[in-house]
């Protein structure tokens, strides 16, 4: 089998051509759909040999599906990877050696998750499963899924046993902004859901899901990363509480 690669990209010059090289590997046609860069990204991807396709982004599922379309006349198979992660040799070696007839409407791969320079072994970051590898016919993301972007399958799914590399936060700056983003999602979500905070939350939440990354997903097997990982985690349980409950004050006090 050789999908058709897809990148979807904003402002990724750093990462796009390590991402470019690793994808070359297993296949013989890159996509890199952008969203706009104001970097170098797309000089850089042409110049590596993708395609370059450019489309405003609205969500992920929506530009994911976008994607999807852009690969239906080429291939039966495609393969999203973010501009921060790579293939490894092992995982293109598994992937061609999979029949491009095949029952299967998609594949989870395992991904081995580099944050501040260190390989994470549990807290949720391993092995941290991403369906990726679909058949085009077979595949598309839910609209209502704007952000955690959902892939919904026509069949049965497998799961490979090779890896891709994620190198996911190198800073804690770069950690704190995009979990900032996701609890004010998620708080909104919750929102939307008529959720009332209660003030239990505010403390058992944090607690279970403190316990839940360094104990039940193993995260004392990474030492102090997996402390400081579990308890920011267990921060921003707190904060997404907090963030709902604005969104309540917000409203009463704009009736």
């Amino acid at each position: 089998m050789k999908p058709v690669g897809i990148i979807l990209t904003y402002n990724e010059a750093f990462h796009i051509v390590d991402c470019i090289q690793s994808l070359k590997h297993i296949s013989d046609h890159i996509i890199v759909l952008d969203s706009h860069s104001t970097d170098q990204t797309v000089e850089l991807a042409r110049q590596a040999g993708a395609e370059v396709a450019q489309r405003s982004f609205d969500n992920y599922a929506g530009q994911r599906n976008a994607a999807l379309e852009l690969a239906r006349s080429r291939a039966k198979w495609v393969l999203f990877v973010d501009a921060d992660e790579r293939v490894s040799p092992e995982l293109a070696d598994e992937i061609q050696s999979l029949p491009v007839e095949d029952d299967h409407a998609g594949y989870r791969i395992p991904r081995f998750n580099y944050i501040f320079g260190h390989r994470m072994r549990g807290a949720g970051w391993y092995p941290d499963h991403q369906t990726r590898l679909l058949r085009i016919d077979s595949a598309h993301y839910d609209p209502a899924r704007e952000v955690h972007e959902l892939v919904l399958l026509d069949g049965p799914e497998g799961t490979l046993t090779e890896h891709f590399i994620h190198y996911n936060y190198s800073t804690l700056a770069q950690f704190v902004a995009k979990q900032h983003r996701y609890t004010a999602y998620d708080a909104q979500i919750m929102f939307q859901q008529r959720v009332q905070p209660r003030l239990h939350n505010y403390v058992l939440q944090p607690l279970r899901q403190f316990w839940w990354r360094f104990v039940t997903l193993n995260g004392y097997r990474d030492g102090l990363y997996g402390l400081l990982l579990s308890a920011l985690m267990a921060w921003y349980e707190f904060r997404k509480y907090w963030l709902l409950n604005r969104l309540h004050h917000k409203e009463k006090g704009a009736l």
